[in-house]
């Protein structure tokens, strides 16, 4: 049984540099405010699968893109599933934390997502370009990305890296869950300035695609940002639906919507890792 005071176990990369970002000061501020509700431990995400055992539940938090540590990560996978250990995020995750071949499969399924191929016989399925993203299929905080003539995109499309037209784009937007409750956005308005973001007012229509990716990944429990860009036509397409450690950018909200966040995510945590059953869905 858990304890009175649940056992966390935070896993973070306080040392992980990210281009514009301290994400070392987000989960500095987490922990700070986590510690007055849990006997909470932090480490880094190689040690994650050696310490786990002994806590209520483990939290991946900011701890860096899994590219730099693929076999611990995988270690820390299978042995975390083989013990039934609770892990916030769940481990079932579709989205990211599988990888990007869900932008693949949404996209065949009809769900607006940014048009995406694999393979250079599906080329013609893109709308025409003068520039292609080319990312892999495993990557993660831009790492690998690159923009390439539409010359060369053939060359590149070899069923490990996905490819997709550089699209025209009004602005790209983010939308915060805790659990399937809708937390916050945040937009960037300028499309050359991805990471100066600014609190973003949500219409319905806007929450209502954002909640079709979260009923889709069925987490039950956990945080997921859904990231969109708002298209010529004024629609919004998907980019990422980040289920593994999405980075919060609590530094661009006002204190009363991060108190708020903070609030829910601590509730959150503390009924996942006193087993609680999956809240009713809203």
């Amino acid at each position: 049984m858990p304890a009175a005071r649940p056992r966390l176990l935070y896993v973070t990369d306080l040392a992980y540099q990210a281009r514009g970002r301290r994400y070392c000061d987000e989960d500095i501020h987490l922990t700070s405010r986590l510690r007055a509700h849990f006997d909470l431990a932090l480490c880094h995400p190689v040690d994650a699968a050696a310490l786990m055992d002994g806590f209520d539940a483990v939290v991946v938090r900011n701890s860096g893109p899994v590219l730099g540590y693929r076999k611990e990560y995988d270690a820390f996978r299978a042995r975390a599933l083989a013990a039934g250990t609770r892990v916030y995020n769940p481990l079932t995750g579709k989205a990211d934390m599988a990888g990007k071949q869900y932008l693949l499969d949404l996209g065949a399924a009809g769900f607006p997502v940014i048009p995406t191929v694999d393979r250079a016989e599906d080329l013609d399925r893109l709308p025409a370009a003068e520039r292609y993203v080319v990312k892999p299929k495993h990557g993660a905080d831009s790492l690998g990305l690159r923009i390439v003539p539409g010359g060369e995109v053939a060359g590149l499309a070899t069923g490990d890296v996905l490819i997709q037209p550089c699209v025209d784009f009004a602005y790209e937007v983010s939308f915060y869950f805790v659990d399937d409750d809708y937390q916050y956005a945040l937009y960037a308005p300028d499309p050359e300035r991805r990471w100066e973001l600014r609190p973003y007012q949500a219409t319905a229509a806007d929450l209502e695609f954002a909640r079709r990716f979260i009923d889709w990944n069925d987490l039950g429990y956990g945080i997921q940002r859904v990231d969109a860009c708002r298209a010529a036509d004024g629609g919004l397409l998907l980019v990422e639906l980040e289920d593994v450690n999405p980075y919060l950018s609590l530094d661009a909200l006002p204190e009363e919507a991060r108190d708020a966040f903070v609030t829910a995510f601590t509730a959150s945590l503390s009924r996942f890792a006193q087993g609680a059953p999956v809240p009713a869905r809203r």
